[in-house]
């Protein structure tokens, strides 16, 4: 078995089904909060898209390791396909042989395919070349998603989307 659950490295189905129960699917989700809202609830792992009508399209993700989660509301203030990534300073320091740039499309980009900015922050919605990443807690504070996913959220929600994470 390895990690998140999966059975075979990177073997996934096209509904993302791998039977770790990360995989995109539609769910029971009373809430307060309106539809189109994205809610990130970081102890289950999962990231519920809002629908209305007692439901919302839950997906699997990664989150923040100890010391690096957070929770608060944002607004998803840009979106990127193909991002390019540059590690912060504070990451440089922790991390010295980690790479200072890497250009977007580039498969082992820590964005992945596509990413979701998070008001001012330096924390994101993303993708991940690293699949089996999702469901752990190994991320700096931002969400990594499968590519499959992030990219079908990524066409859901528009630039402006409220983001509650707690």
């Amino acid at each position: 078995m390895l990690r998140g659950g999966a059975s075979k490295n990177g073997v996934y189905n096209i509904f993302g089904l791998d039977g770790t129960g990360l995989g995109r699917t539609t769910v029971s989700y009373p809430s307060k909060y309106a539809p189109g809202t994205i809610v990130v609830d970081t102890k289950a792992r999962r990231l519920y898209l809002i629908e209305g009508n007692g439901s919302a399209l839950r997906y699997g993700i990664g989150v923040g390791r100890s010391g690096f989660q957070w929770k608060g509301t944002h607004k998803i203030t840009a979106k990127k396909v193909n991002p390019s990534w540059t590690p912060p300073p504070e990451m440089i320091a922790r991390q010295p042989d980690v790479p200072r740039h890497m250009k977007g499309g580039d498969p082992e980009n820590p964005l992945g395919t596509h990413a979701m900015y998070l008001g001012s922050t330096l924390y994101r919605i993303h993708g991940s070349p690293d699949a089996d990443s999702v469901g752990e807690a190994e991320s700096s504070g931002c969400f990594r998603m499968r590519n499959t996913d992030v990219a079908d959220l990524y066409e859901r929600v528009p630039v402006g989307t409220t983001v509650v994470v707690k």
